[in-house]
């Protein structure tokens, strides 16, 4: 049978190992690897390019609940265009109830947001930020037989917070249902504590954003996150993890036999807490939890990436406005960090910094890139016809100009923001082109066809450790 279409010429990152190799597409799944030319509807000619499996981004915040007169810069039909322009194919955002809107409610007015309007696939994470009767006995266990396998909880944030108790609680549930637990950890009391010593201090500009939400405070958390985990006898998920002294925790809890995998973002390797201490407010737009550290984290953070101590690299895309009261300018922002919306947009720039500070810089390989950016993030996250170019999986496939050099700038990116922390940041080795399903959704950078994500149902957690 003639393929429908032919990447011809790529070399290929495949589980067996990076060659050239070129690859048949039918049906929107990878049916033939080889170095044949069978006969194809559509040739795409790839020589000199590298082919890898389309990037899958597992901790993305689109068109989320952010506050009163807060908004959220990117709905998903923005954010899934700036995600394939980046070279992803699969995003997973979160789902938060809404004032006392249950999960399941949630998630039905989530999908009525998403449905449609996606250029990629997506598969929602959950927020459990209640923990009654009706939460864990009902719709959570509901939401994960229909395919919701990933829920977060917060050790931070007034409203989202929970105890070690609640928590222990939203892992017996995991536990009883095949589940995977995230956890964002930052320990709310000592922030607190440092913020209003902050406040009494007359100490408002953006970098106490960072300077309340020190490593200590981090370090704690992810401890005390393992130690809950190893109690309820769960897996977790340690996400956007910023510095060296938290890496240590979780190899520690390791050693003890935990079963804990390890996050971190590209804020953690290129930017530091300097960046919040612009003049005047652009300090503000680098302000996220947890905050970016400084080089010698960069040293630590690295390492782990190199060494395999992470198994994911994710943007926690986050996008605000900066220009614009319902964003960063918030009323209030000017005079107190405190009322600065936390978050910054990375969903199109996570990879190329990843490529070019990893592989074309020689810190990681080929395949440990497609591992920590696409197939770890499938596996981890139940995505079983994802995340590899190999035979029978779902044809989601980037093509990288390995040669291509330019800067990062807001006039190119997708966004809903209206800038770029990166701003003038030199990137070597580009997509170039986004196939989902085998359809190209991505060509020379720009978005290109109509919206054709799904929204996946996803399996348990396979175990990677």
């Amino acid at each position: 049978m003639t393929l429908d279409t032919l990447i011809l010429g790529a070399r290929a990152v495949t589980p067996a190992g990076a060659a050239l190799c070129n690859i048949g597409i039918r049906g929107g799944r990878i049916t033939w690897l080889g170095e044949d030319v069978p006969e194809a509807a559509e040739v795409i000619a790839a020589t000199g390019l590298i082919a890898m499996p389309g990037g899958i981004d597992s901790h993305v915040h689109i068109s989320q609940p952010s506050g009163p007169g807060i908004e959220m810069a990117d709905d998903f039909a923005s954010a899934t265009r700036a995600a394939v322009a980046g070279g992803n194919t699969t995003v997973l955002p979160f789902c938060l109830p809404e004032g006392g809107q249950s999960l399941r409610e949630a998630v039905a007015a989530y999908h009525a947001r998403a449905d449609g309007n996606c250029m990629c696939d997506v598969s929602f994470h959950l927020i459990v930020k209640d923990t009654d009767p009706v939460t864990l006995g009902q719709d959570l266990p509901a939401l994960i037989a229909a395919g919701h396998t990933s829920f977060k909880v917060f050790m931070t944030y007034q409203g989202l917070a929970l105890t070690d108790r609640e928590i222990l609680e939203v892992m017996s549930v995991a536990k009883a249902h095949g589940a995977l637990v995230m956890v964002h950890a930052e320990n709310e009391d000592a922030i607190e504590f440092l913020r209003d010593r902050a406040d009494r201090e007359g100490e408002g500009a953006p970098v106490w954003h960072a300077r309340t939400r020190p490593v200590p405070v981090e370090r704690e958390a992810t401890h005390r996150a393992i130690t809950l985990a190893e109690i309820a006898d769960v897996p977790l998920t340690i996400v956007h993890v910023s510095n060296g002294e938290s890496l240590e925790e979780i190899r520690r809890g390791r050693a003890r036999g935990a079963k804990v995998f390890a996050e971190t973002c590209p804020q953690y390797i290129t930017l530091t807490a300097d960046d919040l201490d612009r003049a005047g407010f652009e300090g503000a737009k680098f302000v996220c939890s947890p905050p970016p550290r400084d080089r010698e984290n960069w040293a630590d953070i690295w390492a782990g990436i190199e060494q395999g101590t992470f198994e994911l690299f994710s943007s926690d895309h986050c996008p605000f406005r900066f220009a614009d009261t319902a964003g960063k300018d918030a009323p209030g922002a000017r005079a107190s960090f405190r009322n600065i919306p936390n978050g910054i947009p990375g969903v199109e720039t996570r990879l190329p910094i990843l490529f070019s500070e990893g592989v074309m810089k020689g810190r990681i390989s080929l395949e440990r890139f497609a591992a920590i950016t696409s197939t770890n993030h499938a596996r981890l996250y139940g995505l079983a016809t994802k995340g590899a170019i190999m035979v029978g999986k779902d044809a989601d496939i980037t093509l990288w100009d390995p040669s291509l050099t330019k800067p990062i700038r807001q006039t190119g990116l997708h966004h809903g923001s209206d800038y770029t922390p990166w701003e003038g940041f030199e990137v070597t080795g580009w997509p170039v082109r986004t196939l989902l399903r085998g359809q190209t959704v991505m060509l020379g950078g720009e978005p290109a066809g109509p919206p054709a994500g799904r929204h996946l149902e996803r399996t348990a957690p396979e175990t990677l450790l």
